[in-house]
């Protein structure tokens, strides 16, 4: 009977509860992002709380692309944070349980979530997008609630301007009504001026039904032609006691039909996509073959390129030869030679003539890049459907090992982590989804950017987690900066109260001759410069370079007993010999040789190890000025 491990149940309870938070938080803040950027087109319109209930239900579900691997990388973050900082984790580690095992259920667990992102992406996502854009789009052609404001121009009502002085709340009455009716166009305006009035709907709210009491109207008659033709006055003035106007005013939801939105991009599966994209495909390679035939025809300079000939009772289709003259002709003279009317004519016609090609040219290629633009937009869904479920695993292996070494769990680290890690993800996915939809990239290189920007990053961590390696200790990289370009320290010797053993003269003397000795030998060996072959493949020997170090911090651990001061003071400026990399830089020939072969690096780096290796070997020559020093002073 398979029975799960305790060690894996006690990890998936602790992960799951704050992936589902963290899930539902991430999606919170999104939801936010796409509230702020829509909120003009649901304002203001008078919406059902089911319309905009549904339409936050759908853009959820379409968010959920962007929440779920942010909750993933948080999560993780905060799962072996948590683990690391209260030393469970170092417990499991102690316990002979490595990083990965500890890993292995919610490696399962995020493998089988992409599987079902990847679903989710091709027969969920699609039909929410759908029923989203087609709410959307029905909000924004909704009319605007009507809220009439006092004493000032209200211009939501379709080819009317009303403005209202005051307003009674209670009875709904209006007062000092002007109306501006520029309906049938500013050339037939109607202005209407009434002391009151009320404002109301039908009953099936498409019209709007306006009482005025007390008023007159002016309307403009200067384009009604047969007024005009009886010598009659070009304005009408009306006053009236009670008019009534009805003004056309949906006030109603109309819901839009989807099915002009299935068929874009955003409402296809992948099956469809492909499906699609073959077809325009097809089309572009027909345009494509359209256009080359047509350009084949095309006459030059008035020779037609091929011709009809007929032959055994047939027409056939044979290409021209070239036109041959037994002499060129002189176009400029003969232009010259022409009137100033025939000379106007050519240009025009030739100007006709290049301006008709340029705008059917234009027009094929303008038919021509729409389809290669339906063609990338399907691309990018279809890469969209797999790209989803790589970032829920690159992220994972990016937040788990983080989290372990960091060891750092609650909300704080692992959040700024997370947003600042997230944010590099969407710079980088938003501008290969620009870069691919443009054209200028392949639509797989654009869409895969940001997972390969981020995919480097988990496998480091992931390596630096296993091998519990430093990643954040700041010493670390202090001292591979230090080894690189090194750093000059200076000795501090200070006279000893109490010494445990004295310094012999005769020892003393022995040891700095031996120094002396090792030194001299490899200024010896390296006299001369070393080329840049020689630099790569040998360099200086490290053998050598560590036996003069152990011989001088021998001549110091022995000196600093000594009771005299000169002797301490001498010994102080024995130089600290540092183990740079660029005395030696590559630790094999063919190691070497491939640098050799990068010339443009190689030499770069060569110049740099050549003054290092000088000033090598001038600490070299004032270690033997000290070496003579102290033999003089030792020997006195």
């Amino acid at each position: 009977m398979f029975r799960i491990k305790k060690l894996y149940l006690f990890i998936l309870q602790t992960f799951l509860p704050l992936f589902c938070m963290t899930f539902f938080i991430s999606l919170f803040i999104v939801m936010m992002q796409f509230l702020w950027r829509y909120i003009d087109d649901m304002v203001g319109k008078g919406l059902d709380i089911a319309v905009i209930g549904e339409l936050f239900f759908y853009a959820s579900l379409t968010m959920v692309p962007l929440a779920l691997p942010l909750s993933i990388l948080l999560a993780s973050l905060m799962v072996f944070g948590n683990l690391g900082e209260h030393f469970e984790l170092t417990a499991m580690k102690a316990s002979g349980v490595s990083l990965l095992k500890v890993m292995s259920p919610l490696i399962a667990l995020i493998i089988a979530v992409s599987i079902g992102a990847f679903f989710f992406q091709n027969d969920v996502l699609p039909k929410a997008q759908v029923k989203m854009w087609t709410l959307l789009f029905s909000m924004r052609q909704k009319s605007p609630e009507l809220e009439i404001p006092e004493g000032a121009f209200y211009d939501q009502i379709k080819g009317y301007n009303l403005f209202v002085k005051k307003k009674n709340p209670d009875t709904g009455m209006l007062y000092n009504v002007m109306i501006y009716d520029v309906s049938k166009g500013y050339g037939h305006a109607n202005v209407i001026v009434s002391d009151s009035g009320k404002l109301s709907f039908t009953e099936d709210k498409k019209y709007l039904f306006l009482q005025l009491y007390n008023g007159e109207s002016f309307e403009d008659l200067k384009e009604d032609r047969s007024m005009a033709k009886r010598g009659s006055a070009l304005y009408r003035r009306e006053t009236f006691a009670l008019k009534e106007i009805m003004v056309p005013f949906d006030a109603n939801f109309n819901r839009m039909d989807d099915g002009a939105m299935r068929n874009q991009y955003v409402g296809k599966n992948l099956a469809e996509l492909r499906h699609t994209v073959d077809s325009v495909n097809v089309k572009v390679d027909s345009m494509g073959n359209t256009i080359a035939r047509q350009m084949l025809h095309n006459s030059v300079c008035g020779v037609p390129i091929r011709k009809n000939v007929v032959k055994n009772g047939k027409t056939v289709e044979v290409k021209t030869g070239p036109v041959v003259l037994d002499m060129p002709i002189a176009f400029d003279s003969i232009f010259d030679a022409s009137t100033s009317e025939k000379k106007q004519r050519f240009v025009e016609d030739a100007l006709h003539r290049a301006n008709s090609a340029k705008q059917e040219y234009d027009f094929k290629k303008y038919t021509f890049e729409e389809s290669l633009m339906t063609i990338r937009r399907h691309q990018i869904e279809m890469q969209r459907k797999f790209t989803l479920s790589f970032a829920c695993l690159v992220f994972f292996f990016i937040g788990a090992p983080l989290g372990a070494i960091i060891r750092k769990g609650g909300l704080g680290t692992p959040i700024v982590i997370s947003v600042i890690l997230f944010i590099v993800y969407y710079i980088f996915d938003n501008m290969g989804y620009k870069m691919a939809r443009d054209g200028h990239w392949d639509v797989w290189k654009g869409m895969w950017l940001s997972s390969a920007v981020l995919l480097p990053l988990g496998v480091f961590f992931t390596y630096k987690a296993v091998n519990d390696s430093s990643v954040f200790n700041p010493d670390v990289y202090l001292n591979f900066f230090k080894r690189i370009i090194g750093m000059h320290q200076v000795r501090h010797l200070e006279k000893k109260e109490l010494v445990i053993d004295d310094v012999e003269n005769n020892v003393a003397v022995d040891k700095v001759q031996r120094l002396k000795f090792v030194c001299c030998e490899f200024l010896e060996r390296y006299r001369k410069p070393q080329s840049y072959i020689k630099y790569w493949t040998c360099g200086y020997s490290e053998e050598m370079r560590a036996e003069i170090s152990i011989n001088i911090e021998d001549v110091v651990s022995y000196l600093e007993n000594s009771q005299e001061q000169l002797v301490i003071n001498k010994t102080a400026d024995l130089p600290v010999m540092r183990n740079l990399l660029l005395y030696q830089p590559a630790k094999s020939s063919k190691l070497g040789l491939v640098m050799v072969a990068l010339f443009p690096i190689g030499l770069l780096i060569y110049a740099v190890g050549r003054s290092s290796q000088k000033a090598f070997l001038q600490e070299l020559q004032h270690t033997i000025k000290v070496c003579d020093s102290l033999v003089d002073l030792l020997e006195r």
